[in-house]
């Protein structure tokens, strides 16, 4: 059997700046017919949205997904809540790490897997002001180091 192409629909750059990612896992995501479409052109946004577990089910909110442009009342509200799908025992393990451990639920990546749209959903733990200068200092210092040594091999 072929292995499946993955092709990134859109990306939570901001989540890696605001949290350390521990651990990342894959869900599906229930959609609408014009949903689909509009992401199939592009038009997500993953920057504010999170996750959250009620009644045991895993839901994502702030996922901001424009109307179609093309559809008429069949379009959704925007911002609406969607529900994730993983199976239950995940979903049980999540929620205690969330509640117990102060972590939370932040959408990293939204891609095709196949004909199918996953979303990478990171267990993530806060950053703190300081910890986010270190990240950008060591960013600015390899950035840096690899110009030099661009300049070094000319």
């Amino acid at each position: 059997m072929a292995k499946e192409s993955l092709k990134t629909i859109a990306k939570n750059k901001k989540a890696f700046h605001n949290y350390f990612v521990e651990e990342s896992m894959e869900a599906g995501v229930e959609l609408c017919g014009t949903e689909v479409k509009s992401i199939r052109m592009g038009r997500v946004n993953l920057k504010d949205a999170w996750c959250s577990i009620d009644e045991g089910e895993l839901r994502i909110n702030g996922m901001h997904i424009s109307p179609y442009e093309h559809g008429n009342i069949f379009n959704q509200d925007p911002m609406r809540v969607r529900r994730l799908l993983m199976h239950r025992r995940e979903i049980a393990r999540l929620f205690g790490l969330v509640k117990q451990n102060g972590y939370a639920l932040i959408p990293i990546s939204l891609y095709w897997k196949g004909s199918l749209v996953k979303v990478q959903v990171g267990l993530c733990k806060g950053k703190k002001l300081y910890d986010k200068r270190a990240d950008m200092a060591a960013r600015a210092a390899k950035r840096d180091i690899q110009r030099a040594m661009k300049e070094r091999n000319r």
